[in-house]
């Protein structure tokens, strides 16, 4: 699994950049207010991308369930996914956890307000 580095957005603008998504998965440091930039090259073929919730059993109300979120990307198509409670998406270590259905041909990044 990588740790995304965050890139920040500004007035000044961004050389946004991205990187190739991990076979084991990506993880990405979360305040709230990071999004997540998923780029599928694939010409035919689309990509599940899926965010998991770190909601402990103790903090889901009766009746409910713990419910990643889950993005179809489709071929030779971009989706920008967030931004993320931290409460409901942090990790032990303040990272979202971003895993793939098959990651070839995907490139990701990590971008805050």
């Amino acid at each position: 699994m990588a740790v995304l580095a965050v890139q920040q957005i500004s007035r000044a603008g961004l050389d946004a950049a991205l990187a190739a998504a991990a076979a084991g998965g990506d993880a990405f440091p979360n305040t709230g207010r990071v999004f997540l930039r998923v780029a599928n090259a694939h010409i035919s073929a689309a990509r599940t991308v899926t965010i998991a919730s770190q909601l402990p059993a103790g903090a889901i109300p009766q009746g409910a369930a713990k419910t990643d979120i889950a993005v179809a990307v489709l071929a030779t198509e971009e989706r920008w996914i967030g931004p993320f409670d931290p409460a409901a998406f942090n990790d032990a270590n303040g990272r979202v956890v971003v895993t793939y259905d098959d990651e070839a041909d995907l490139t990701v990044g990590a971008f805050a307000l």
